[in-house]
């Protein structure tokens, strides 16, 4: 059995400034290659933990030796006593050469037992219409339960699950349901909830959402008196016609007002969706639209897994992929956005980089978050590797206090131009920034008021004879680019259409990234995530750039119809609370 001793260090979310002086970074804590691996048989999925009242981990996944869905699919449990740095040999809560059991989330009652929920293909079921198939949204409910901190577990147990009109109408007419679930158990005002998404089609099709709901789970010892029951009320679980066949993967978060779990899922419209219940779970709120803020823009996300999360302290944490693609490509990098409740409803910050592979192609899903004596990290999957990750505390502090933050950053500043120094034309030194290729990266912040929108006019430069540099242009359709070149390789991105108008003042903070090579826009405070005009907002860099250093000076508003009123570079890359900070602290 492999198990993984990867030494990794909690880095502090800006990548040293060494490459300014020739020096790789230090390694980016955001890189998943830097995080502990999980051990697996091969194929691994949904690594979720349980922080045991000793103080251990015990995290529960499915895998097997083959790819997703083969024979020999099954859930295992192993354990660690350092936060995730070394695990035990993995152990069975279902063997390989029984049934395929899929899909499992554990939950730790105060008294010390664990219990584990998943699917499991019990009639079993391996064809239809004479065909072989995937089984491992097939069959039960399962769940079985250790008292002895996942080293054994019980004999196996079986939710009810009755028969509802998503199954009358499936490919066994309700003989047979196909389902599986992501959400982790959560605990409101002393039940424990956790949701699941039923098919009425095999495979993939026509989903909604279930919650199963326990009042004794916690507190009840003899497993045969554990109550449980199947919500909503009614024939009909958490969807929307109008948003399409694809609405899976419901996921239950509690919020602080009493009664009340926010429900979010994953669908194929480009966009999370989310619903309400204030009721503990007996009806819900028609399906729509996940936004930032009540009436706000919506959050974007692929056919990727979506997960909201509540702290300790009774904060949330939101996962997803902020583009609108529709499939279950791109999920990488993978965002983080911050929550804090307000008359019952959830504001979300503006998002960070949480994670990310240097392949863009690598994608990472099905996370859990752990929260440990006031310390978070998140565990991921690649379908082939598992990984648990420390995140940094300054990027959930700056998630969290992105709302009351008014303040401009002034660590890595290595240029401040006030706007006395900022006449069109006036000249400065402009420093040296780092060499892309090795990470790092840096950040352009200015304010500017343009009197045209005309494409073409040109903000900032440092551009030489031959085009090494950088500049800050318009691109008409009040958008603004940014142009960069080392002299070999170019790249530009823009911001989102529209979002410069005429005589007003605009602050744009534009973000080189050099970890996950991705080129990000904050302008008023807002991140770009491309609107209703673009899949996303923000932009890969080619692997090949370099140091877009050019002629060494900074020229400003050399061809602008319009003003500059500052100029700030930073010899790092700002994150996007910084960012939203330095815009909310003023000219």
């Amino acid at each position: 059995m492999h198990v993984p001793r990867i030494p990794i260090t909690l880095l502090a979310l800006a990548v040293a400034a060494s490459a300014l002086h020739g020096e790789a970074p230090a390694p980016d804590p955001r890189n998943i290659r830097t995080g502990r691996e999980i051990p697996s048989e091969n194929y691994a999925d949904q690594p979720y933990v349980a922080v045991l009242p000793d103080g251990a981990w015990l995290c529960v996944l499915t895998t097997g030796p083959g790819r997703e869905g083969a024979r020999g699919q099954h859930v295992v449990a192993t354990r660690s006593t350092d936060q995730g740095r070394t695990w035990s040999p993995l152990v069975d809560i279902e063997p390989s050469d029984g049934p395929e059991a899929s899909w499992v989330v554990p939950l730790v009652a105060p008294f010390g037992r664990v219990y584990a929920f998943y699917d499991y293909n019990g009639d079993p079921v391996r064809t239809l219409r004479g065909k072989p198939i995937r089984a491992d949204m097939l069959g039960w409910y399962a769940w079985r339960w250790s008292d002895d901190g996942g080293r054994t577990w019980s004999d196996r147990r079986r939710l009810p699950m009755r028969v509802t009109a998503c199954d009358r109408g499936n490919d066994w007419a309700g003989k047979v349901q196909i389902f599986w679930g992501v959400s982790k158990p959560v605990v409101q005002d002393g039940c424990v909830f956790f949701g699941f998404t039923k098919l009425g089609k095999y495979m993939l099709d026509k989903g909604e959402g279930w919650v199963y709901r326990s009042d004794n789970v916690l507190t009840q010892r003899d497993a045969s008196r554990v109550r449980w029951r199947l919500l909503p009320e009614g024939d009909c679980g958490i969807r929307r016609e109008g948003f399409g066949s694809v609405q899976e993967e419901h996921v239950v978060c509690p919020m602080d007002t009493a009664g009340t779990l926010l429900c979010v899922y994953r669908t194929t419209t480009g966009y999370a969706c989310q619903s309400r219940s204030t009721d503990g779970g007996r009806t819900w709120s028609e399906p729509r639209r996940m936004t930032y803020a009540p009436g706000g823009r919506p959050v974007k996300n692929p056919r990727a897994n979506v997960k909201a999360w509540r702290t300790a302290d009774g904060r949330y944490l939101l996962w997803y992929h902020n583009h609108s693609g529709r499939s279950f490509d791109k999920r990488n990098p993978a965002w983080l956005a911050g929550g804090i409740e307000r008359d019952g409803r959830i504001h979300w910050s503006e998002p960070e980089i949480v994670l990310y592979d240097p392949d863009p192609n690598i994608r990472m899903s099905y996370p859990d978050l752990v929260e440990q004596d006031g310390r978070f990290w998140i565990t991921e999957t690649q379908k082939t590797v598992a990984r648990v990750h420390a995140i940094a505390p300054a990027l959930l502090a700056g998630l969290w206090g992105q709302f009351d933050r008014r303040s401009v950053a002034t660590d890595g500043l290595v240029l401040d131009l006030a706007a006395a120094q900022c006449a069109a034309g006036a000249t400065a030194k402009m420093p040296a920034l780092a060499d892309l290729s090795w990470g790092g990266g840096f950040s352009v912040g200015v304010w500017l008021r343009l009197d045209g929108l005309d494409a073409g006019q040109v903000a900032l430069d440092t551009r030489d004879g031959e085009g090494r540099g950088l500049a800050l242009t318009t691109a008409g359709g009040g958008a603004l680019r940014l142009v960069l070149s080392d002299g070999k390789t170019d790249a530009a991105w823009e911001t989102d259409p529209g979002v410069l108008s005429v005589g007003t003042w605009h602050h744009v903070v534009a973000t080189v990234d050099g970890g996950p090579k991705i080129l990000t826009f904050v302008v008023d405070g807002r991140l770009c995530d491309g609107g209703e005009a673009r899949e996303r907002g923000w932009g890969r860099l080619p692997k090949g750039l370099g140091r877009p250093s050019g002629s060494g000076t900074i020229r400003i508003a050399p061809r602008l119809d319009g003003l500059v009123g500052r100029v700030r570079v930073y010899g790092r890359y700002l994150s996007t609370s910084e960012a939203v900070g330095n815009s909310r602290a003023g000219r």
